[in-house]
C-alpha cells in the first residue's frame, strides 16, 4: 500500500503547500485539504506539494554560514588588555 500525503493549501510553503501529514491509510478531510500519493521517504513538514507539477518536493536545506574565525590572541596581548582595564578601574 502506497503512502499518502495530506496537503494543506491553507499553509503556503515554497511555491506550493505544506505536507501536513503522511499516512498509509487515509481518512476523510474537509476542503481544501486533500490526499495525494507520495514516496516512502516523505515526512510531514519536511516536504511541500508543488501544484504546478503536482509533485512533492523536499524543503530546501538552509545552510548557515560558518562563524568567522577568531584570530588567536597571545598571552602577552591578553596581559596588556588586562593591565589597561586595571588602569581604567583604578582611575575610577
Amino acid at each position: 500500500m502506497a503512502k499518502q500525503a495530506l496537503i494543506s493549501p491553507n499553509e503556503p510553503r515554497e511555491s506550493g503547500y505544506r505536507v501536513a501529514q503522511v499516512e498509509l491509510e487515509t481518512f476523510e478531510v474537509g476542503a481544501p485539504l486533500f490526499w495525494t500519493p507520495c514516496a516512502d521517504n516523505v515526512v510531514a513538514d519536511q516536504f511541500w506539494y508543488d501544484p504546478s507539477d503536482e509533485l512533492i518536493k523536499a524543503n530546501p536545506v538552509v545552510v548557515e554560514a560558518a562563524p568567522a574565525e577568531v584570530p588567536a590572541v597571545t598571552k602577552e596581548e591578553l596581559l596588556a588588555q588586562l593591565q589597561a582595564l586595571q588602569a581604567q578601574i583604578t582611575a575610577l
